[in-house]
């Protein structure tokens, strides 16, 4: 690392210089067309992602699928804490793609945001996934700067019309069903592309 302040100043993971900003770590999202348009080339380690959906279960968890396995097996172990998932997350399914059960923590809860931000900034977990469709932009604030402090990852799910309303998110995708995929549109992306992905689980036709 430089010893220049400046230098270290500009790599600061909260400062965004547009196209021009400091490249984040990041995971690969295990789809190449889409690591290709998002800032560093895949999903950040640490900061909140927002995928919209016009209902859950388009197939928005299996684009999530190859990084929740690769954050489930690495060591030492930290949780990936589901939060107010719609469904139960079905353990057999989750095993057969790799992901480690007995790391998944489930919360079900009135109260997602509060839950969300200890989750992200207690620094027990390596992800946080929550779905939040009445997630408010001060709200969402709260749950970007829990990011940063736990240096998590975090996911929120909220329903396609919140894409009028600003979002403090480092990425925001629109995710609708494709084929045998989904339809992804990158509709914020801090240093990274604009456009839509058609993107089939186990290869891509972007």
């Amino acid at each position: 690392m430089s010893d220049d302040p400046l230098a270290r100043l500009l790599q600061h993971p909260a400062l965004w210089r547009g196209r021009s900003a400091a490249r984040l770590p990041t995971w690969p999202t295990g789809f190449p067309a889409l690591d290709a348009g998002l800032p560093g080339g895949g999903w950040p380690c640490a900061g909140l992602i927002e995928l919209l959906t016009p209902r859950a279960g388009v197939g928005e968890l299996r684009l999530l699928v190859p990084v929740l396995a690769r954050l489930s097996a690495l060591m030492p172990a930290r949780w990936l804490a589901w939060i107010a998932p719609p469904f139960e997350p079905f353990a057999p399914a989750l095993a057969e793609r790799g992901i480690a059960v007995e790391r998944q923590l489930v919360v079900r809860t009135a109260a997602p945001l509060w839950a969300m931000e200890q989750a992200l900034g207690s620094g027990a977990c390596e992800a946080a996934l929550a779905w939040m469709p009445r997630a408010r932009p001060r709200g969402l604030r709260r749950l970007q700067l829990a990011t940063e402090r736990g240096r998590t990852l975090g996911i929120v799910f909220r329903d396609s019309l919140a894409a009028r309303e600003p979002s403090p998110a480092v990425l925001r995708l629109a995710v609708v069903p494709c084929g045998a995929g989904v339809e992804v549109s990158l509709l914020k992306s801090r240093g990274g592309a604009r456009g839509t992905l058609c993107l089939r689980f186990g290869d891509n036709c972007a």
